[in-house]
């Protein structure tokens, strides 16, 4: 069973945005703006409930902005809060590990750069799907959380069996004076070649998954709001890529951070835990294979980095690797000489693609 702390532990009053918020996409930035709205002009540090010893810690407190007037009769303070769940429903009732989009960190460092002031990651377990939605209501959001407001997607179902729809938490909350805002699904448009303006499904976690399996890197791009980004630690390698005059980094992504399509990315590269320094540019450019490396009879899937005009020791490093566009599937070919001839034809074109990027 997973255990996560009391949400007797969360900060109090909240104003709460529901769902599973994988990916923190576009869509889901709509359905937080609404709790953000309602919350004073005051910049507080995120606080994060669940498993802390498996948390990021907050990096500093920002300082409270000031304030225009003083209210005579100031309001009770209310913190802007995203409830979760964790593990996902899924995962926990088909007892397969799931892998996310946006794994725990880097869901903290997202909801942080939107303003949310608190995650509250719900224990999903037997008694809390067991609930039904108005028990749901009364022993979660009110008792527990004494939420003041909140902020659901059109399609968040909730209570026993999903029994509960957006709507029917509306009725619900009513009865508690507690406001309920939906918000209608988010949809974007596509230019094709021709110039023809074309209206995409709407965004979605799982359209962003099947984007990014499929390789179509724009589209999870342009529903995410930002580069589909993969974060890891440099480890060693076989180092084949030296023997071929192209060297890789080779990076230990989490566990449990889903992978797109197999093959090779044009990519930009950023070192995060290195000084600033004037005189290397902010992100370096590359080209990325997720892939079993079938030319060197490889057996394990890797995730590689080959940087352009870079040197320098990356061992240990942490880096976050923007995804810009995917450029060929992996494949096996006949020599180590022919798969150096397509390396560099991946990089002249990364190289052209990135130039319009950056």
């Amino acid at each position: 069973m997973w255990v996560a702390s009391s949400t007797a532990s969360v900060l109090t009053p909240t104003n709460v945005a529901l769902g599973k918020f994988d990916g923190v996409h576009l869509g889901h930035q709509r359905v937080i703006q609404p709790i953000l709205q309602s919350a004073p002009n005051e910049d507080r540090e995120m606080r994060v409930w669940g498993d802390e010893g498996n948390l990021p810690q907050n990096q500093g407190t920002p300082q409270p902005q000031p304030q225009e007037t003083p209210q005579p009769q100031p309001q009770e303070r209310t913190y802007s809060t995203v409830v979760t769940f964790r593990p996902h429903p899924q995962e926990f009732f088909t007892g397969t590990p799931r892998t996310w989009l946006t794994p725990l960190d880097e869901k903290v460092q997202q909801l942080r750069s939107l303003g949310v002031e608190q995650l509250v990651l719900l224990p999903f377990d037997k008694e809390l799907s067991a609930l039904s939605p108005e028990e749901f209501v009364d022993k979660i959001l009110v008792q527990q959380l004494q939420c003041q407001r909140i902020s659901v997607g059109q399609d968040f179902c909730f209570g026993k069996q999903r029994q509960g729809t957006a709507i029917n938490l509306q009725l619900i909350a009513a009865k508690y004076n507690i406001p309920v805002t939906i918000v209608p699904l988010q949809t974007h448009t596509n230019h094709l070649p021709d110039g023809e303006l074309v209206s995409l499904p709407p965004i979605s976690t799982s359209l962003i998954r099947q984007s990014l399996e499929n390789g179509d890197v724009k589209s999870a791009n342009l529903c995410l709001g930002r580069p589909y980004t993969l974060f890891g630690i440099v480890i060693q390698g076989q180092q084949l890529g030296r023997t071929i005059g192209f060297p890789t980094a080779n990076l230990q992504v989490p566990s449990d951070k889903f992978l797109p399509r197999q093959g090779v990315y044009a990519v930009r590269v950023y070192i995060l835990n290195d000084t600033p320094d004037a005189s290397v540019p902010q992100w370096i450019l590359g080209v990325m294979n997720i892939g079993n490396r079938p030319t060197v009879n490889g057996t394990n899937s890797s995730v590689e980095v080959h940087l352009f005009d870079w040197c320098g020791d990356l061992y240990g490093k942490k880096l976050a690797v923007q995804l810009m566009e995917f450029l060929r599937p992996e494949q096996k070919f006949v020599s180590l000489e022919a798969l150096k001839t397509q390396i560099q034809q991946d990089c002249t074109i990364a190289r052209k693609i990135l130039s319009r990027e950056c």
